[in-house]
């Protein structure tokens, strides 16, 4: 039985902010992603890109397809650039603000994670989005910390694939003790929708992590990128869940609250995930199995802590 995804009435009916013309290739699901984040934070957005996908596409300078304010910055400033940004408009009292940087998985797990652990660990009042395709796609498919285990790229050696698992980087922000923590799918829109608005009324650092089907890069159909990341949740391969700060009453107790906000209609063996894109064509079958191994360790960690969760609360 196929999950029924109720779509907020807003989504359909809110002011577009983000206009056509958009150069981004057919099947990209970062520009879905954006779309339903502007509908959820309003036009009282800036938005800081560093170098990346999006940053093209929505158009050279001086023009863009969205309507509200953009500020290009180098690839290893965007979290500097946005805490700057948030201060300014706080000594101005603009408050109603929300600052979004809006990075790929090269301006996150790599060149970008300097300045967003400074970031975090001053608990800036900045919302960073990581839109996740696994590779620096804008460059042409090079590996990145966020390419998973036995996925083929262009800097892959001749006969080799990655060896090594992707990043946790959801771990890593959490280990800065920020206010919320999330992963999203646009396969789940109205998931992603709802974790926008939460975030912008959330005041200290967020920290949202979207997983975001490139075709080129993963060699698949463009009209099967929604269904592959659905695939991806389903086969546990990226859990959809949040982490909440709860601040105690007394400095040294705050707690964090795990829900798992997207129980999968049906479950998926990651193998099929896998076999739905050419990157994994030259997997070995224990990669596979290691792949399967770590999904199912991941998920069991996620039910632990969301059930520990719920009984702190009891």
């Amino acid at each position: 039985m196929q999950r029924k995804i109720a779509i907020p009435r807003e989504l359909l009916v809110d002011e577009e902010l983000m206009l056509p013309g958009m150069t981004s290739c057919q099947g990209c699901a970062a520009p879905i992603s954006m779309k339903i984040a502007l509908k959820a934070l309003g036009n009282r957005t800036v938005i800081v890109f560093p170098a990346c996908c999006f940053c093209v596409f929505q158009g050279g300078y001086p023009y863009t397809n969205l309507k509200v304010p953009v500020i290009h910055c180098p690839f290893e400033t965007s979290a500097v650039v946005a805490s700057g940004a948030a201060a300014a408009l706080d000594v101005r009292g603009e408050k109603d603000t929300t600052v979004m940087v809006w990075a790929g998985d090269g301006g996150t797990f790599d060149i970008g994670i300097q300045a967003l652990s400074g970031a975090a660990e001053r608990n800036d009042n900045i919302l960073f989005v990581c839109y996740d395709n696994e590779a620096y796609m804008n460059t042409g498919i090079q590996r990145s910390s966020a390419t998973p285990m036995g996925a083929w790229t262009t800097t892959t050696p001749a006969g080799a694939l990655k060896s090594e698992p992707k990043k946790d980087i959801e771990q890593i922000m959490l280990a800065h003790h920020i206010a919320y923590m999330a992963t999203a799918s646009p396969a789940y829109p109205d998931d992603l929708y709802r974790k926008f608005q939460k975030a912008r009324q959330i005041t200290g650092m967020k920290f949202i992590h979207l997983l975001s089907a490139c075709p080129s890069g993963w060699r698949i159909d463009p009209a099967d990128s929604v269904r592959i990341m659905r695939m991806a949740t389903q086969s546990r391969v990226f859990p959809i869940y949040e982490v909440t700060k709860q601040t105690g009453a007394v400095p040294g107790e705050d707690t964090w609250e795990y829900d798992i906000t997207v129980i999968p209609e049906k479950e998926v063996p990651v193998s099929d995930y896998l076999k739905s894109q050419g990157r994994f064509r030259l997997m070995t079958d224990d990669m596979v199995v290691k792949i399967q191994k770590q999904a199912d360790r991941k998920w069991r960690d996620l039910i632990e802590k969301r059930d520990a969760t719920r009984l702190a609360c009891v």
